[in-house]
């Protein structure tokens, strides 16, 4: 009987958790997409891994006999993987980023680790927000530049800045002649999200822990900054942005507020925890350094 790593993975996950819906968090898809996936396996493997009640799910016993097996499949390939891609690609360091990073963070570090490892070259990628670690999850990208938090085991980050999170309206928006809004304001305005497969960064750029409960209005999902300031110009929603951002991304039709009631929004350099390569060391340092 033949699987393939994303089933090894889905086990694992689901086995994890105990819940669908958390774990299909983790992996970036829906949870009717995973409980799928994890049905036509079961049919595959000829028995059920899991037990499924109103509580939740639990393994059944064929499914804690091929855990153990499953998670060390997965730990070597993780370890592996990296290597093997390295070697396709010994000279390059791949820096993914979900938006465009600006504030003057990457040329920065550019510049000084050409000067620190004139051998090396830095291939900058851009990654949708439907993966919010930035190409780490699949080893895609050897660091990623990062808003988080980011829902992935294994990585290390460092902070890079952290800043006021405000609101992207359209031009004439009701609230666009303050000076400062109130995020209780912001309660029921429709809202550009992130798509579901963001998670907790989906989340954060919603404020869910500042409302208290009160239900999200979502007037579109968006992949990237292009479509989510399209659909705000199309009065589709509202968005949050960090405070840096608001120069980046400025759009004809637009206009960018401060807002009161919100945690900063911290901005990140990520890296596999097991990626002990010099070279990587030096980009993250490269970046942070003062």
């Amino acid at each position: 009987m033949d699987v393939d790593l994303r089933d090894l993975r889905y086990l694992v996950v689901v086995a994890e958790e105990a819940n669908f819906t958390r774990a299909a968090a983790r992996v970036f898809v829906s949870q009717p997409a995973l409980s799928k996936q994890i049905r036509a396996l079961e049919r595959r493997l000829g028995f059920d891994l899991f037990d499924r009640t109103p509580r939740g799910v639990t393994l059944t016993a064929q499914g804690a006999e091929l855990l153990p097996t499953a998670r060390e499949i997965l730990e070597r390939w993780d370890r592996a993987y990296p290597r093997a891609q390295a070697l396709g690609r010994p000279q390059t360091l791949v820096v993914g980023m979900q938006t465009a990073v600006g504030r003057d963070l990457q040329r920065r570090a550019i510049t000084r680790f050409r000067a620190s490892a004139p051998d090396w070259t830095v291939s900058l990628r851009l990654v949708g927000w439907s993966d919010p670690t930035a190409g780490l999850g699949d080893a895609s990208s050897d660091v990623g530049i990062v808003w988080l938090p980011i829902p992935l085991d294994g990585i290390s980050t460092r902070i890079l800045r952290r800043e006021s999170r405000g609101v992207m309206l359209p031009e004439g928006h009701p609230l666009a002649d303050r000076g400062t809004i109130a995020f209780t304001d912001l309660l029921d305005e429709p809202f550009v999200a992130l798509p579901g497969a963001a998670g907790p960064l989906r989340d954060h750029w919603l404020a869910i822990d500042a409302r208290n409960g009160h239900p999200v209005r979502i007037g579109a999902e968006a992949s990237g900054a292009d479509e989510t300031f399209e659909a705000i110009a199309s009065g589709l929603g509202v968005a949050l942005v960090a405070e840096g951002n608001a120069d980046l991304y400025q759009r004809p039709g637009l206009m960018y507020r401060p807002v009161d009631g919100l945690d900063p929004a911290e901005l990140a350099v990520a890296w596999r925890s097991e990626d002990t390569r010099p070279a990587t060391a030096l980009f993250v340092d490269c970046l942070t350094a003062p």
